[in-house]
C-alpha cells in the first residue's frame, strides 16, 4: 500500500485544502482520492448528489472531507459552494477546476442552449469560481495553485467537436491570462490538456474493439491516458515541486500534438 504524504502543509501549518469540481466520477474522483493520499483535506463537488463512491473510498478515511452540491451554471451555487468550503476549512490552498460536460454535434446542428450549457459549465462557471478562490486569498495575502482540466480539444481541430473545443480553448487562455494577473500575488494557474482518457463513460464508447483500435492508432504511443496520470500531473503542478511553473499548459497526448 502506497505511504501516506504527511508533509504537504500550508504557511500556518496546517493540512492543505483542495477544491475539486465534478468529483463524482473519472478525472475528479481520481485527483480527489490521490490528493487524499497526499494528506490534504478535500471539499469534493458535484451538480447532484453522487458522491457516495468516492466518500466511502478507503483513501479519504484518514482526512477530512466535504461534500458541496455546485452547479457551475449558477453565480449563486458558486459563491454558496466556495463559502461554504471556507466556513468548514478557513482557506482553501488549491483549487482543481474539472468539472465539465461535452457536446458532439456538428456545428450547423448546435444550438443556442447546447452552446450556453457546455460554455457555461466548462468556462464560465470555472472562470468566476477561480475568482473567488483568487479574491479570498489575495485579501489574506496568501498563494495558492490553480489546476485547470482542459483537453487537447482546445488546442486542435476535430470534426463535431466544436462546442466542446471552443469551452476548453478558452480555458486554457483563460489560464494564461490569470497566471499574468495573479502572478504577483503567488497565485500559480496551469492547465492540463489529456487526451482521450479512459474514464467509466469514455471506456462504455469505446466498448467497440474496432472504434477502440482505431482511435488508439492516432496516439503515436498507442495507448490512452489514464485518470491516475492526470490526477498525478495535478498534483505535481499543486505541489512546491512546481513552484516556478504557472501560465503553462501541460499536453497529456501521447505525441498526439507532436503530429
Amino acid at each position: 500500500m502506497e505511504e501516506r504524504d504527511t508533509s504537504e502543509t500550508n504557511g500556518d501549518g496546517l493540512k492543505r485544502t483542495v477544491f475539486v469540481t465534478g468529483a463524482t466520477t473519472g478525472i475528479g474522483m481520481m485527483t480527489a482520492r490521490l490528493f487524499a493520499r497526499h494528506n490534504y483535506r478535500l471539499a469534493v463537488t458535484g451538480r447532484i448528489p453522487k458522491l457516495d463512491p468516492l466518500l466511502r473510498h478507503p483513501d479519504l478515511t484518514s482526512t477530512e472531507v466535504l461534500n458541496v452540491k455546485l452547479d457551475l451554471r449558477s453565480e449563486g451555487s458558486i459563491e454558496d459552494a466556495f463559502g461554504t468550503a471556507l466556513d468548514r476549512f478557513g482557506t482553501i490552498d488549491v483549487l482543481i477546476n474539472n468539472a465539465g460536460i461535452t457536446l458532439h454535434k456538428p456545428i450547423i446542428d448546435v444550438t443556442w442552449s447546447e452552446w450556453d450549457d457546455v460554455l457555461n459549465t466548462n468556462l464560465k462557471g470555472a472562470y468566476f469560481l477561480s475568482a473567488h478562490f483568487a479574491r479570498e486569498n489575495i485579501s489574506r495575502n496568501r498563494n495558492g495553485v490553480i489546476v485547470n482540466i482542459a483537453s487537447t480539444h482546445g488546442l486542435t481541430g476535430l470534426a463535431g467537436r466544436s462546442v466542446y473545443g471552443a469551452s476548453k480553448g478558452g480555458m486554457i487562455q483563460m489560464t494564461r491570462m490569470m497566471a499574468m494577473e495573479w502572478a504577483a500575488h503567488k497565485i500559480r494557474v496551469n492547465a492540463i490538456a489529456p487526451a482521450t482518457v479512459l474514464t467509466p463513460s469514455r471506456q462504455e464508447l469505446l466498448s467497440d474493439p474496432d472504434k477502440r483500435e482505431i482511435m488508439r492508432q492516432r496516439i503515436p504511443l498507442q495507448d490512452f491516458i489514464t485518470e491516475e496520470e492526470v490526477a498525478a500531473a495535478a498534483h505535481y503542478l499543486a505541489s512546491d515541486a512546481a513552484r516556478s511553473i504557472t501560465g503553462h499548459t501541460l499536453p497529456l497526448d501521447g505525441g498526439l500534438l507532436s503530429q
